[in-house]
């Protein structure tokens, strides 16, 4: 444990030079077993999260429109997909908030409620929606939104030339989708217009999910007088997604300057009117130079702010911080196996690599997570012990216990699955007595980022593990992700993050028909446990609470992926700007076109 704390001291002395604001200045002390020495978070600089407030007002006169500055955290170019039925990283997905095609408003819940674009009425009984545009609603380029537009979404992602990651076992629930995708059909049967306003939908089950938009509901709307005349093969490289989308969002796309920055101009056809503000301009800005910039006062928002530099930005006079607990949880995810696109499903491969429990969970016990989330984070990032968040309370399984650091115990598994040091040097070799090595792909972004795998690197070798880098050094994220997701053969384990949206139903993400199912691990067991959460049956609270829980038991035992960090997103947003509200139940989607300006200039 010494060695661990030499590493984690000199982890911390390279924090201070890069990131000064972040430098707690605490030293080590014993903890309770007088025996291991780790790093302690002293109460006085621990973040209180539940007191960091979601809204900001700023009383004062406002100005006449002007112009929001926006800035992106990240220190790779974003890739510039704007649309929902094709992106697939979250960048893109924080930009095109600004102009969202989303249908429906939810409640705190993350319930479907009446008000928004468009009603949902479910007929559960037999197994239908309808979907009604609430009034006369239209596209940013002044065309009327009509009933061809809810259809339309659907046609894409089920398409047979659809390459996106949306066509999974939650979008196959649609009557009629398969055969269409299959080119059997040249049209889902299952969803039909009703009038210019109006669709239905017949699923093969309805359950609870269908009001948290599961079930294979789709929640956005898709331009068919813009898009039709493309090809679904081309839509993605296409201007209509790429330069000039068509949107139904607070703000419409004036200039994009591909991965760098984009310009939106207020929509004067927005369904709740006009927006106050004029513009908002939205820049890339690297990790390591944000905190500066929101005190200098370039920005009025940071979006993806970084955690770890809380302490620079937590007590400037022009800033408030906000903070609220993310749909997301980090984790570290086990490849045993590999997605074939031909048939749509992840294959499982019992004699893959990783496929041992007892070598996943040793390695699970001996990520020393709490330490991390302490001095790294002070607070606002915490070690998860599920794949639920706790934000869905209904859901989240509080007794679980997860993965603690507990070295000892990780020896002990090692021990038992026959991974031992045969010659001495420290490192254990496989069950055949030869050289073992886990290759392990992580993303690249600040300093932190590198010390912190280099320190989950050393407590592997603690225990005899010898984990080595993918391509020998952190990855860049838009590759990280192109690797992982093609199951490239030099990843053994991979440490990534999953936003999972306002439905806590994790068919999406774990299905054997989920592409998103980065593990690839598949059973008949998880299969019967996924569809268990989004049955008829789950129509009655308890019964789809303890079906959320006997999944959370198993993934927690099977541990392909074990979740390492549950987060708390911080919002810095300057004190010019007035009425910007982060909450998920009426706030920063649904309010946009309320944000106002209090000066020409972010207060520096």
């Amino acid at each position: 444990m010494k060695k661990n704390w030499l590493l984690l001291s000199v982890i911390f002395a390279v924090m201070f030079v890069l990131a000064a604001c972040n430098n707690d200045g605490k030293d080590a002390a014993k903890t309770d077993d007088g025996n291991k020495d780790k790093p302690k978070q002293t109460e006085e600089n621990k973040v209180d999260t539940t007191s960091l407030p979601m809204e900001v007002t700023n009383e004062g006169d406002v100005i006449k429109g002007g112009t929001l500055k926006v800035g992106l955290v990240t220190d790779t170019p974003f890739k510039g997909v704007f649309s929902w039925e094709l992106y697939d990283d979250a960048y893109d997905s924080e930009i095109m908030a600004y102009a969202t095609n989303v249908l429906f408003e939810l409640d705190g819940d993350f319930q479907i409620k009446d008000t928004g674009i468009a009603k949902l009425d479910v007929d559960a009984t037999n197994k239908k929606a309808k979907i009604t545009i609430q009034g006369d609603v239209k596209w940013s380029d002044g065309k009327a939104l009509t009933a061809d537009d809810l259809i339309y979404p659907y046609e894409i992602i089920g398409h047979p030339d659809y390459e996106g990651v949306r066509y999974d076992d939650d979008f196959k629930n649609i009557v009629g989708v398969e055969e269409y995708h299959d080119g059997k059909a040249k049209t889902i049967s299952g969803i039909k217009k009703i009038d210019e306003k109006s669709i239905e939908i017949t699923f093969k089950k309805v359950s609870p999910a269908i009001y948290s938009i599961g079930d294979g509901l789709w929640a956005y709307a898709a331009p068919k007088h813009q898009l039709e005349s493309i090809p679904v093969k081309d839509l993605i490289s296409s201007d209509a997604v790429r330069k000039n989308p068509v949107t139904l969002g607070a703000f419409k796309y004036d200039k994009i300057v591909n991965g760098e920055s984009v310009q939106f101009v207020a929509n004067e056809y927005y369904f709740k009117g006009k927006p106050k503000l004029d513009k908002v301009v939205i820049e890339v800005v690297p990790s390591s130079s944000i905190g500066e910039a929101m005190k200098t006062g370039k920005y009025d928002i940071a979006t993806s702010f970084p955690t770890n530099q809380y302490d620079g930005i937590k007590d400037l006079s022009n800033v408030s911080s906000l903070g609220r607990p993310e749909l997301a949880y980090s984790y570290i995810g086990f490849k045993v196996g590999k997605y074939d696109k031909a048939s749509s499903k992840n294959i499982y491969n019992e004699k893959s690599k990783m496929n041992d429990v007892n070598l996943r969970q040793a390695i699970g016990y001996a990520m020393d997570i709490e330490s991390v989330t302490e001095k790294f984070y002070q607070g606002l990032r915490v070690r998860a012990n599920s794949l639920i968040p706790p934000v869905f309370a209904s859901y989240y399984d509080d007794t679980l216990e997860g993965y603690h650091y507990d070295p000892e115990k990780a020896k002990e598994l090692l021990d038992k699955a026959g991974y031992k040091d045969k010659d001495g040097d420290g490192i254990r070799e496989d069950k055949d007595g030869k050289k073992f090595s886990i290759r392990l792909a992580a993303m690249s972004g600040s300093d932190t980022d590198e010390a912190i795998v280099e320190y989950y690197r050393q407590n592997w070798k603690e225990v005899g593990l010898n984990v080595e880098l993918t391509t020998g050094r952190l990855i860049e994220f838009n590759s990280f992700y192109d690797k992982v997701q093609a199951d490239d053969p030099e990843i053994d384990m991979f440490m990534a993050a999953w936003g999972t949206g306002t439905n806590p139903s994790p068919i999406g993400l774990y299905s054997e028909g989920a592409e998103f199912n980065m593990s690839r691990y598949v059973s008949a067991d998880l299969s019967k446990m996924l569809e268990n959460i989004d049955s008829a049956k789950a129509m009655d609270p308890k019964y789809r609470s303890e079906a959320f829980r006997t999944w959370q038991e198993y993934m927690s035992e099977t541990a392909t992926t074990i979740p390492t960090m549950f987060r708390t997103e911080i919002i810095p947003v300057n004190k010019r700007v007035k009425n910007y509200n982060a909450a998920y139940e009426n706030g920063f989607i649904d309010n946009l076109h309320t944000v106002e300006l209090l000066a020409d200039q972010p207060v520096k």
